[in-house]
Protein backbone atom coordinates (compact mmCIF):
# COMPACT_ATOMS: atom_id res chain seq x y z
CA UNK A 1 0.00 0.00 0.00
CA UNK A 2 3.29 2.15 0.80
CA UNK A 3 4.17 2.28 -3.04
CA UNK A 4 0.54 2.48 -4.27
CA UNK A 5 -0.16 5.52 -1.95
CA UNK A 6 3.07 7.63 -3.04
CA UNK A 7 2.67 7.39 -6.36
CA UNK A 8 -1.17 8.65 -6.00
CA UNK A 9 -0.02 11.69 -4.27
CA UNK A 10 2.84 11.89 -7.38
CA UNK A 11 -0.37 12.06 -9.63
CA UNK A 12 -2.50 14.04 -7.33
CA UNK A 13 0.43 16.69 -7.53
CA UNK A 14 0.80 16.93 -10.55
CA UNK A 15 -2.49 17.13 -12.13
CA UNK A 16 -2.62 20.00 -9.32
CA UNK A 17 0.48 21.63 -10.95
CA UNK A 18 -0.60 21.38 -14.50
CA UNK A 19 -4.16 22.98 -13.59
CA UNK A 20 -1.93 25.24 -11.51
CA UNK A 21 -0.12 26.08 -15.27
CA UNK A 22 -3.15 26.31 -17.48
CA UNK A 23 -4.93 29.09 -14.95
CA UNK A 24 -1.18 30.68 -15.04
CA UNK A 25 -1.99 31.24 -19.12
CA UNK A 26 -5.31 33.03 -18.27
CA UNK A 27 -4.32 36.49 -19.23
CA UNK A 28 -4.54 38.12 -15.90
CA UNK A 29 -1.68 41.15 -15.97
CA UNK A 30 -1.76 44.84 -15.74
CA UNK A 31 0.82 46.01 -17.57
CA UNK A 32 4.13 44.25 -18.42
CA UNK A 33 4.67 43.84 -14.57
CA UNK A 34 1.58 43.32 -12.30
CA UNK A 35 -0.07 40.24 -12.68
CA UNK A 36 -2.36 37.71 -10.63
CA UNK A 37 -1.32 34.22 -10.42
CA UNK A 38 -4.53 31.99 -10.29
CA UNK A 39 -2.58 28.89 -10.31
CA UNK A 40 -2.07 29.70 -6.40
CA UNK A 41 -5.76 28.51 -6.09
CA UNK A 42 -5.06 24.74 -7.00
CA UNK A 43 -1.55 24.80 -5.41
CA UNK A 44 -3.24 26.30 -2.06
CA UNK A 45 -5.39 23.47 -1.93
CA UNK A 46 -2.82 20.36 -2.51
CA UNK A 47 -0.77 22.26 0.33
CA UNK A 48 -4.19 22.39 2.73
CA UNK A 49 -4.60 18.71 1.75
CA UNK A 50 -1.22 17.00 1.87
CA UNK A 51 1.10 19.38 3.69
CA UNK A 52 4.43 21.60 3.00
CA UNK A 53 5.88 18.63 1.38
CA UNK A 54 3.28 17.70 -1.00
CA UNK A 55 2.97 21.46 -1.41
CA UNK A 56 6.43 21.89 -2.18
CA UNK A 57 7.13 19.27 -4.64
CA UNK A 58 3.60 20.63 -6.53
CA UNK A 59 4.95 23.62 -7.01
CA UNK A 60 8.14 23.11 -8.18
CA UNK A 61 6.21 20.95 -10.58
CA UNK A 62 3.71 23.98 -11.57
CA UNK A 63 7.24 25.92 -12.21
CA UNK A 64 8.73 23.12 -14.42
CA UNK A 65 5.40 23.15 -16.73
CA UNK A 66 6.50 26.37 -17.85
CA UNK A 67 9.23 25.21 -19.90
CA UNK A 68 7.80 23.14 -22.25
CA UNK A 69 5.03 25.75 -22.71
CA UNK A 70 7.70 27.94 -23.70
CA UNK A 71 6.21 30.41 -20.94
CA UNK A 72 9.69 31.68 -19.41
CA UNK A 73 11.56 34.66 -19.21
CA UNK A 74 14.70 33.92 -19.88
CA UNK A 75 17.71 36.55 -18.63
CA UNK A 76 19.98 34.00 -17.06
CA UNK A 77 20.75 30.31 -15.59
CA UNK A 78 20.28 31.65 -12.36
CA UNK A 79 17.49 33.84 -12.59
CA UNK A 80 15.62 31.30 -13.95
CA UNK A 81 16.40 29.23 -11.50
CA UNK A 82 15.64 31.69 -8.68
CA UNK A 83 11.85 32.69 -10.30
CA UNK A 84 10.81 29.11 -11.66
CA UNK A 85 12.47 26.29 -9.64
CA UNK A 86 12.41 28.05 -6.06
CA UNK A 87 9.98 30.59 -6.08
CA UNK A 88 6.92 28.48 -7.09
CA UNK A 89 8.38 25.17 -5.12
CA UNK A 90 8.10 28.03 -1.91
CA UNK A 91 4.53 28.50 -2.86
CA UNK A 92 3.95 24.95 -1.27
CA UNK A 93 4.72 26.95 2.38
CA UNK A 94 1.15 27.47 2.16
CA UNK A 95 1.28 23.72 3.60
CA UNK A 96 2.49 25.11 6.86
CA UNK A 97 -1.30 25.98 7.22
CA UNK A 98 -2.81 22.19 6.75
CA UNK A 99 -2.68 20.43 10.02
CA UNK A 100 -4.46 24.03 11.39
CA UNK A 101 -6.51 23.82 8.88
CA UNK A 102 -7.90 20.33 9.58
CA UNK A 103 -7.87 20.28 13.03
CA UNK A 104 -9.86 24.12 12.98
CA UNK A 105 -13.61 24.31 13.76
CA UNK A 106 -13.36 27.45 12.05
CA UNK A 107 -11.45 26.66 8.08
CA UNK A 108 -11.85 30.11 7.04
CA UNK A 109 -8.18 31.69 9.10
CA UNK A 110 -5.97 29.11 8.32
CA UNK A 111 -7.27 28.56 4.60
CA UNK A 112 -6.41 32.27 4.03
CA UNK A 113 -3.60 32.34 5.80
CA UNK A 114 -2.23 29.66 3.87
CA UNK A 115 -2.83 31.53 0.63
CA UNK A 116 -1.15 34.18 2.47
CA UNK A 117 1.98 32.39 3.09
CA UNK A 118 2.22 30.63 0.15
CA UNK A 119 2.29 33.86 -1.93
CA UNK A 120 4.33 36.02 -0.45
CA UNK A 121 6.80 32.84 0.53
CA UNK A 122 6.69 32.81 -3.45
CA UNK A 123 6.94 36.45 -4.69
CA UNK A 124 10.07 36.92 -1.97
CA UNK A 125 11.97 34.86 -4.54
CA UNK A 126 10.18 37.29 -7.09
CA UNK A 127 11.30 40.41 -5.47
CA UNK A 128 14.87 39.11 -4.81
CA UNK A 129 15.29 38.25 -8.86
CA UNK A 130 13.37 41.59 -9.46
CA UNK A 131 15.81 43.58 -7.98
CA UNK A 132 19.37 41.20 -8.73
CA UNK A 133 17.72 40.96 -13.09
CA UNK A 134 15.16 43.24 -13.60
CA UNK A 135 16.33 46.02 -11.52
CA UNK A 136 17.64 48.33 -14.94
CA UNK A 137 13.94 48.03 -16.15
CA UNK A 138 12.62 50.37 -13.50
CA UNK A 139 11.40 53.62 -14.41
CA UNK A 140 13.84 56.29 -14.20
CA UNK A 141 14.23 57.67 -10.85
CA UNK A 142 13.50 54.34 -9.71
CA UNK A 143 15.93 52.33 -7.46
CA UNK A 144 15.67 48.61 -8.15
CA UNK A 145 14.94 47.77 -4.81
CA UNK A 146 11.74 50.20 -5.22
CA UNK A 147 10.77 48.94 -8.33
CA UNK A 148 10.84 45.11 -7.41
CA UNK A 149 9.20 45.79 -4.10
CA UNK A 150 6.16 47.76 -5.62
CA UNK A 151 5.94 45.13 -8.54
CA UNK A 152 6.31 42.04 -6.57
CA UNK A 153 4.63 43.14 -3.78
CA UNK A 154 1.72 44.25 -5.67
CA UNK A 155 1.18 41.43 -7.05
CA UNK A 156 1.46 39.37 -4.08
CA UNK A 157 -0.88 41.18 -2.70
CA UNK A 158 -3.50 40.65 -5.74
CA UNK A 159 -2.77 37.24 -6.17
CA UNK A 160 -3.32 36.70 -2.85
CA UNK A 161 -6.60 38.45 -2.15
CA UNK A 162 -7.82 36.96 -5.69
CA UNK A 163 -7.21 33.37 -4.09
CA UNK A 164 -8.54 34.18 -1.01
CA UNK A 165 -11.54 35.09 -2.41
CA UNK A 166 -11.71 32.06 -4.87
CA UNK A 167 -10.60 29.45 -2.06
CA UNK A 168 -13.20 30.49 0.25
CA UNK A 169 -15.64 30.28 -2.31
CA UNK A 170 -14.73 26.85 -3.45
CA UNK A 171 -14.71 25.95 -0.10
CA UNK A 172 -18.39 27.09 0.58
CA UNK A 173 -19.45 25.26 -2.17
CA UNK A 174 -17.20 22.14 -2.51
CA UNK A 175 -15.55 21.53 0.58
CA UNK A 176 -15.09 18.24 -0.56
CA UNK A 177 -12.30 19.35 -3.08
CA UNK A 178 -10.10 19.77 -0.04
CA UNK A 179 -10.64 16.38 1.96
CA UNK A 180 -7.89 14.19 2.52
CA UNK A 181 -8.35 10.68 0.85
CA UNK A 182 -5.68 8.31 0.93
CA UNK A 183 -4.18 9.60 4.01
Amino acid sequence: MGKNKNVLLLVEAAIFAAVAVVLSLLPTNFGSSLTISLGMVPLTILSLKRGVKWGIFCGFLWGLLHFPLGNVYFLGVSQVFIEYVIAFAFAGFAGLMSERFYHSTNKVWPLISAVFIGTFARFFWHFIAGYIYWGSYAPEGWSPLYFSFVMNGASALMTAIVSAIILFLIYQTAPRLFQRKNS
